[in-house]
């Protein structure tokens, strides 16, 4: 089964930063630039999936969470395809499971708002404690 993979979660403190990384390679007609809303989600435990930050791979707009606006940054490498989330200022409530995100349909702010995509991968945990 094809997916799309993240990498680069972990165990960090307080105020530290993390670097999260996703391979979109195998999205349809990705490489001839077919339109895909792309994103970040996360769940932390007992709470609804969250969108915190989305971009397309054809504009530059991005948009986020209100929780993480100013400390989390996404972009994206279409030359590689690959989808990033610069996390600093990390905070204890930023503990979840983050899950990279794709759709070709939605607009990036209906798929952060919705937190649904048609394609998500499997996650990578984000555990923020001292």
């Amino acid at each position: 089964q094809l997916r799309i993979v993240e990498s680069g979660g972990g165990s960090v403190q307080p105020g530290g930063s993390l670097r999260l990384s996703c391979d979109t390679t195998v999205l349809p007609d990705r490489a001839v630039d077919r339109y895909y809303a792309l994103g970040w989600f996360r769940q932390a435990d007992g709470k609804e999936r969250e969108g915190v930050a989305c971009i397309s791979n054809r504009y530059s707009t991005t948009y986020y969470a209100d929780s993480v606006k100013g400390r989390f940054t996404i972009s994206r490498d279409n030359a590689k395809n690959m989808v990033y989330l610069e996390i600093n200022g990390l905070k204890p409530d930023d503990t979840a499971v983050y899950y990279c995100a794709a759709d070709p349909q939605y607009s990036i702010q209906g798929m952060c708002q919705l937190a649904h995509a048609q394609w998500v991968s499997q996650g990578t945990a984000v555990t923020v404690s001292s």
